[in-house]
């Protein structure tokens, strides 16, 4: 059971998106880093796998979705029970979660029904603990069975609120520049991974792939432009 903390002293929102590539390169290599588009830079590995996308074709875009972007959340929290590390309970702890408890996170602000009243997850008196349900499903963990529990301030007394508030971990330096590398860093890293050899090569047109292809293949009868396609 956790209870999600308002933002930092100092700081404007309790929580930051961060994005990032993970993915293997033909030769094995991996290729895991921050993505520059987190802090609004341009980023080598987004700006390839656009070339990618453009091509229109199915290989090129099947490598896209394996190199594609992944977003990350990150907050702080405060451990209310934890049965199999009780060590933790009382502490607070830079939480990173998905896009599923981050939905359920606005779907508590935003109800659904009429009948269901918002709760602002981050506040300290208002707000609700949370149960943090992991299972397995397909091999990989699944929130889905997590939930918000009845809204209720996290503590009685405001004085250990406050320390609470104050022992918190600042998430703005999370997404500072100089936690991300730089885009020459980033591009280099990436020709290694996926052989490049220092230059991304632009990926061929569908129009070249075609014109190789016929090469090699009897020419198919032609279709009217009167016809579906």
């Amino acid at each position: 059971v956790i209870r999600f903390l308002p933002s930092p002293d100092g700081e404007d929102v309790p929580f930051v998106r961060i994005f990032d590539h993970g993915f293997q390169g033909p030769g094995g290599q991996w290729y895991i880093e921050k993505s520059l588009t987190t802090i609004g830079k341009a980023d080598p590995v987004s700006e390839y796998n656009s070339q990618l996308w453009a091509t229109k074709l199915q290989a090129n875009q099947d490598q896209v979705r394996k190199q594609k972007r992944k977003l990350s959340y990150y907050s702080n929290i405060y451990v209310v029970k934890d049965p199999a590390h009780p060590e933790n309970e009382g502490k607070v702890f830079l939480f990173k979660y998905g896009k599923k408890i981050f939905e359920k996170i606005s779907s508590a602000l935003k109800p659904e029904f009429e009948d269901e009243s918002p709760t602002d997850a981050f506040d300290l008196w208002t707000g609700a603990n949370f149960k943090l349900k992991v299972r397995m499903a397909d091999g990989y963990p699944n929130y889905d069975k997590s939930e918000f529990m009845s809204p209720s301030a996290l503590l009685d007394d405001d004085d250990e609120l406050e320390k609470i508030w104050k022992s918190q971990h600042s998430l703005s330096e999370l997404v500072a520049d100089k936690e991300f590398k730089s885009y020459d860093a980033l591009k280099t890293r990436l020709d290694k991974v996926l052989g490049l050899n220092g230059e991304t090569p632009a990926p061929k047109t569908t129009v070249e792939q075609i014109k190789e292809k016929a090469k090699s293949e009897p020419k198919m009868p032609e279709i009217s432009e009167d016809d579906d396609d």
